[in-house]
């Protein structure tokens, strides 16, 4: 497995831990809630799901070059938030040869 791979997994398990507090907290529209209450907070949604497209826009593409389908991370993205791309990179990651990788 390499530094990537790991480093990766490392940022899902810590995102994930932080995740499930929240959702423990709060529960799921709970965290959504507070973007609705102020400009700011509009702001910073707004920004999240323009990165979101952005990284499906490129994750489709990047998809039909390695062979891996991109929808069920796409899915993973409009319900999960950041788990789609982390998983994707991931799963691209593992699926990649290892000449590929080293060029990432």
């Amino acid at each position: 497995m390499s530094y990537r791979s790991i480093m990766l997994l490392l940022v899902i398990a810590a995102f994930g831990a932080l995740s499930a507090l929240a959702l423990q907290d709060v529960g799921y529209f709970g965290i959504i809630a507070p973007h609705f209450r102020s400009w700011g907070g509009a702001q910073v949604f707004a920004d999240l799901i323009i990165l979101a497209v952005l990284f499906c826009i490129w994750m489709v593409r990047d998809a039909r070059q390695c062979g891996v389908a991109a929808w069920p991370f796409i899915l993973m993205t409009v319900f999960l938030g950041s788990f789609g791309p982390l998983f994707y990179l991931i799963t691209r990651e593992l699926r990649a040869p290892v000449e590929q990788r080293a060029s990432v």
